[in-house]
């Protein structure tokens, strides 16, 4: 009997909320011990200004999604979050230039408070990253490099089959390497001018576009666009795909730009292959092929056409979301 018992508890499926915690948005989901996403669902970012308000919507809507399991918070392992600028160490979100609360915010506390749960955090593209080593494209991989290309440029590094956190888990920084030290760059969120983020982000790209839409002669569908202020990157991928050449130099500006830092990210830690997840490679190959282009262009003879760069194969309100619940196994 007893040993029925054993198996049975052992049998038992466990559940941990997942959290992708991003610029613009918030995707939250209950995943299972199978990796597989229940439920999930989503809140606007930047309409909660107020940290407690945030949480409290959050925290809300994480309840709602394991009551509609038919769950309870007993059934629950644990809470893990990805988000920008986050420490694991510390569990708190440190500074970050693209979310509305700013200085340090001890979010893991604030959440585990809320929910009577454990609550990890990490930055988000490491929990991406922690998604592609267990689910995705990197299964089986010990040193893999994962960029996430969304409102900003994140990076998820794993050298020997961990997450490379650094002495104060900040590690891996991508987004912040700057291409252009003349002092006259672009300004990025995190105050500094010339970071790649302010480049090769969807939002960079869009910056890109309005910048050469505004200074050309040459004829371009994304005129078109009612208001220019307010192109997007969705709006540049269109216009490539009708043939529009001022759209596909953006992609070939962007992708070279983007390209040229991921070697010097070879150079430094030669991993067996690039992963790029977010909303900006839904460009395909419109920004794909720039980026293999420079990628090779800027490699030492002994890594040229050996570092493969592919999209994950993740969904994409899964990876980030499963990476995350990760964290609470």
């Amino acid at each position: 009997m007893k040993n029925e018992v054993n198996r049975a508890q052992w049998a038992k499926t466990k559940y941990a909320l997942g959290i992708d915690l991003g610029g613009t948005g918030t995707k939250f989901g209950l995943v299972n011990d199978e990796g597989k996403v229940l439920r999930w669902n989503s809140i606007p970012t930047q309409q909660y200004p107020e940290i407690d308000e945030y949480c409290d919507v959050l925290c809300d809507g994480m309840r709602r999604l394991v009551a509609d399991e038919g769950l309870t918070m007993a059934d629950i392992v644990g809470i893990g979050c990805g988000a920008p600028n986050a420490n694991f160490y510390s569990g708190c979100i440190e500074q970050a230039p693209n979310l509305p609360w700013k200085g340090i915010v001890p979010f893991a506390k604030l959440i585990s408070e809320r929910m009577g749960v454990k609550c990890t955090i990490t930055n988000d593209a490491n929990a991406a990253a922690q998604g592609e080593m267990i689910y995705g494209s990197a299964r089986g991989m010990k040193n893999f490099i994962v960029i996430t290309l969304g409102t900003g440029v994140g990076s998820g590094i794993v050298i020997d089959g961990k997450l490379l956190y650094g002495h104060d888990g900040f590690a891996g920084e991508l987004g912040h390497c700057k291409i252009d030290h003349s002092g006259n760059g672009r300004l990025c969120g995190c105050g500094q001018k010339g970071c790649i983020e302010a480049y090769a982000s969807a939002t960079g790209v869009a910056r890109t576009a309005k910048e050469i839409v505004t200074s050309t002669t040459q004829p371009t569908l994304l005129r078109q666009v009612a208001d220019i202020d307010h192109i997007t990157s969705k709006d540049v991928f269109d216009a490539a795909e009708k043939g529009d050449l001022v759209a596909k130099e953006i992609f070939d500006y962007t992708g070279r730009l983007l390209g040229e830092k991921l070697a010097d990210f070879v150079h430094f830690s030669s991993p067996e292959a690039i992963i790029l997840f977010g909303g900006l490679t839904k460009s395909g190959h419109w920004i794909m092929d720039p980026i293999r282009e420079a990628l090779d262009a800027n490699l030492m003879p002994i890594w040229k056409g050996k570092i493969p760069v592919s999209i994950s194969v993740l969904k994409d309100s899964d990876a980030a979301i499963l990476g995350a619940s990760s964290l609470a196994w």
